[in-house]
């Protein structure tokens, strides 16, 4: 049986909170604590929630689903982060959360923080922490994130690390990851494929190697870094899943 969320309230009732002492302190250890301070907690409906680009784009439906019966089962035990523009709320932390609540056809509102008046580079800093603070998030997702706060901030390298409080080592090889071809990085996701694979085929010099062992990894066959190494010095890769088979004349060139 679902949890009764608490009843609305006017304005005039709702208390501020400080979001520092709702929220796992991991998720404030860049500024967010004071960014976040004085925001509303109340029950939003979910039909009211606006869901734009998130930092995580890959949701597995088992795990949703099994995320779905525990609230369902205990209630909400995270609120979701909310920004509220004008008369839409704009959904910034707890997608996974909101997916799996919009499966459950009894639960129609969910308790909310709710934020207002901030940047974009503050929300994006927000989302960032949030979502980087998560074990489950690929690496692919984190380095489009760094990648998206760039784009959006025009921020260099330096600046990224002081504003995300992620190492310069961090940033830097996130940005190559990101900067990658989509099909490179759908196939890491799609394989699990370690990132220093990636980062290897980066550094290489010889483009004809680079070409070399790209439908490798793109099929699976190279997923860990001491396979690359292995396939340079002519030994067979595993064998490829048919299922997913890209062959060489497939692919275009890579050119340096």
């Amino acid at each position: 049986m679902s949890k009764e969320f608490a009843k609305r309230v006017t304005k005039k009732e709702r208390n501020f909170i400080d979001l520092s002492d709702r929220i796992n302190p991991e998720l404030l250890r860049l500024n967010e604590k004071k960014i976040l301070e004085g925001a509303r907690l109340q029950n939003v409906k979910l039909a009211d929630i606006s869901v734009r680009k998130q930092v995580r784009t890959y949701f597995n439906d088992e795990t949703i689903r099994e995320l779905a019966q525990n609230i369902q089962e205990n209630g909400l035990i995270q609120p979701l982060v909310l920004h509220r523009e004008g008369n839409q709320f704009v959904l910034i932390c707890g997608e996974r959360r909101f997916r799996a609540m919009s499966t459950l056809t009894e639960m129609k509102e969910a308790p909310c923080f709710i934020l207002e008046g901030k940047t974009s580079d503050e929300l994006m800093a927000i989302q960032f922490s949030e979502n980087s603070a998560r074990e489950n998030l690929h690496y692919i997702d984190h380095a489009d994130s760094i990648f998206n706060y760039q784009l959006a901030t025009q921020a260099s390298e330096r600046k990224i690390t002081a504003a995300l409080g992620v190492s310069k080592t961090e940033v830097h090889r996130a940005l190559l990851i990101a900067k990658l071809p989509q099909e490179l990085k759908e196939a890491a996701k799609m394989h699990d494929i370690e990132k220093y694979v990636l980062l290897e085929w980066i550094e290489l010099k010889d483009t004809k190697q680079q070409n070399m062992l790209l439908p490798y990894i793109l099929n699976g066959q190279i997923r860990k870094r001491s396979e690359i190494k292995d396939t340079l010095k002519g030994k067979k890769p595993p064998l490829f899943n048919p299922d997913t088979y890209v062959g060489v004349a497939e692919l275009p060139p890579i050119i340096n």
